[in-house]
């Protein structure tokens, strides 16, 4: 340390790389707010059956996991975690909208659960990819907050069909068939 005083080169306050960054963070998210929509409660018709569509596919998901988890008792500490995200994720479709009518007759039957525990996590992944994939593409026909909520669990879900496969339970062991 020099002797005599030095000038700093830092100025107190904000810098203007940081009030740049932050007023393009702030366009950014104010561009996204979803306050032009024509209808009087802000929601279209198609928004609804887009949500209700989403809860009832989410529904169907955790019913996947739920016979899973009978089937396989042992993937239950494995599982337990992911399917509750799938039950909070129909729980926030059902709750931004209209209650989904569980029409039981009309729903198709659910596919049997694979046998072999490898089949099974194979099972649930490709369930949770497909509906990533679907719900990711139903998201540039949402309006602005259901978009948000559709890409948030689109790319949960897709996190979830990782965690589900063999790259993502390395050192797991639990996905061996025994």
């Amino acid at each position: 340390m020099p002797s005599y005083p030095t000038l700093s080169r830092s100025r107190p306050g904000p810098r203007r790389r940081s009030l740049l960054a932050g007023t393009a963070g702030a366009v950014l998210l104010t561009g996204c707010s979803d306050t032009g929509s024509g209808d009087s409660d802000g929601r279209s018709a198609d928004a609804e059956r887009l949500r209700a569509r989403a809860a009832r596919d989410s529904a169907a998901l955790l019913r996947r996991y739920d016979a899973v988890l009978a089937a396989h008792a042992p993937l239950s500490a494995r599982l337990r975690p992911l399917r509750d995200e799938v039950a909070r994720h129909a729980k926030a479709f059902a709750d931004g909208g209209s209650t989904p009518t569980p029409a039981a007759a009309t729903r198709a039957p659910e596919p049997p659960v694979p046998g072999g525990r490898k089949d099974a996590l194979r099972f649930l992944a490709t369930a949770e990819r497909e509906l990533a994939r679907r719900r990711g593409k139903q998201l540039l026909d949402a309006p602005g907050e259901l978009a948000r909520l559709l890409a948030s669990v689109a790319a949960a879900g897709a996190a979830h069909a990782y965690l589900l496969t063999e790259k993502g339970a390395e050192g797991d062991g639990e996905g061996d068939d025994k």
